[in-house]
């Protein structure tokens, strides 16, 4: 158990933790000694906990559950998504005394290779914002579903990532996610990706290809600015999603899909079918659950919260101990649009990254671009919003100044630790489920 690469807990029949390995451990950021004795709920914080307990469902249905996925919460306050799988725990006696949970981390899987540093991650659903936390409230039950999903909202919000972490959490999920960029693709090449080929349609140079529902088969596809489709690709499109069938390009013969498709879109595509650019059945069929990503310079309040993760970030992969951004800093990025939205906000941390060689990153480490822009802007952010902005920063330094020790942090910045915890809620900053004064650093001497 010791040695393996695989989260492993047991419970007893009240569900508290009797041993927590040592993978358990480095996953959640809490050591055994603090895990042992303890509810699995109070140190798993899991969208599962509840009626969907997968260890609540092993116990009382006395068969075991696989390879189902949730989101935990680290010590750290970052969501992970983990793949988990139960079983009972029987004694020589063949008595029932608890339940096994083995779990991995599976937040590198939820992204195909190039995407996690350029994307929307798990710990960016984290927001203050109302339109994103209506999305993060209802993500698992869409997950559940085999419904369409049609997401819409800008470049750069995060929409493909957004399509990763609904397959991920699918049922689906074992089976490679299916991603077609619709808008970089010309009209004859994007039918051959989509249908693929058959022999007798190939010239001599070319090679017979699968369709994409081909490749998506039993999994999820994900249809990529669908906006960009032209009307004659639309038309076929409507009658595989419609007929559940497909027949490859110079073929005759029609075979069955299963797949879920997911799309998404920069324009709005109610405005596209007015405009006779859009198919009216098309948009009725792919738009079952529509989910639309707020941009950032509408999302200001969750400025500080992004930039923390993406500076986190870039520490883990720079090997290096920038420790955030400096009050100036944060005035001048709250004053820009971002038109790129979040993937813009990740550049910009990384661009501040290669100059940085200091505790903070500075305004002189930002692109001209940005500060030339944010410092002719006319219309500024609201004083309320970049009141709560600074508000956030101060106290995410404190708790990082004092390891995340509630009390202290609070005394750090001279104010009553129920004021702290008033404005910890309200800012919607996610804290560690172990205070600091509890929680002791994992290594390998834990007994």
């Amino acid at each position: 158990m010791e040695s393996i690469s695989y989260g492993i807990f047991s419970v007893d029949l009240d569900w508290r933790i009797t041993s927590f390995n040592r993978t358990a451990e480095k996953i959640t950021g809490i050591s055994r000694l603090n895990a042992i004795g303890r509810p699995c709920s109070s140190i798993f914080l899991s969208n599962m906990c509840g009626k969907d307990c997968a260890v609540q469902q092993t116990l009382s249905t006395k068969s075991a559950v696989l390879n189902r996925t949730a989101l935990i919460t680290d010590s750290q306050g970052r969501q992970i998504p983990i793949s988990i799988s139960t079983s009972l725990l029987r004694n020589c006696n063949n008595k029932i005394i608890g339940s096994a949970q083995i779990f991995r981390d599976i937040s590198q899987s939820a992204f195909p290779p190039g995407i996690e540093s350029r994307q929307i991650h798990l710990t960016e659903l984290v927001s203050r914002n109302k339109i994103m936390g209506k999305i993060i409230k209802i993500l698992p039950q869409i997950a559940a579903s085999e419904s369409t999903v049609l997401i819409e909202g800008e470049n750069g919000t995060g929409k493909e990532a957004l399509a990763h972490l609904i397959h991920t959490f699918s049922c689906r999920n074992n089976k490679p996610f299916v991603s077609i960029d619709c808008g970089a693709l010309p009209p004859h090449l994007l039918a051959t990706e989509l249908y693929g080929n058959e022999d007798e349609f190939l010239t001599c140079s070319s090679k017979a290809r699968p369709s994409c529902f081909d490749r998506a088969e039993g999994s999820t596809l994900f249809l990529d600015e669908i906006n960009k489709i032209s009307l004659p690709v639309q038309e076929r499109l409507l009658r595989i999603l419609q007929k559940k069938t497909c027949e490859p390009r110079g073929s005759t013969n029609s075979m069955h899909t299963d797949i879920r498709v997911i799309t998404s879109s920069s324009d709005q595509l109610s405005s596209l079918v007015k405009e006779g650019a859009f198919l009216q059945n098309l948009y009725y069929q792919v738009n079952i659950i529509q989910l639309h990503l707020p941009s950032l310079r509408d999302r200001k309040e969750d400025l500080p919260l992004l930039i923390d993760h993406f500076v986190f970030r870039w520490n883990r992969m720079k090997g290096k101990t920038v420790k955030g951004i400096s009050h100036e800093t944060m005035d001048l990025l709250m004053n820009y649009d971002f038109p790129g939205n979040i993937s813009e906000l990740n550049k910009v941390i990384e661009h501040a990254f290669a100059l940085c060689d200091e505790d903070y990153i500075q305004t002189s480490h930002l692109p001209e671009k940005i500060k030339q822009e944010a410092r002719i802007k006319s219309d500024p952010v609201g004083i309320e919003t970049a009141v709560q902005a600074v508000e956030a920063q101060a106290i995410i330094a404190a708790l990082k100044r004092n390891n995340f020790n509630r009390k202290a942090a609070a005394l750090d910045l001279g104010i009553h630790k129920s004021t702290f915890f008033r404005k910890i809620k309200h800012l919607g900053i996610v804290l560690p489920q172990v205070d600091g004064r509890f929680r002791q650093p994992v290594n390998g001497n834990n007994k």
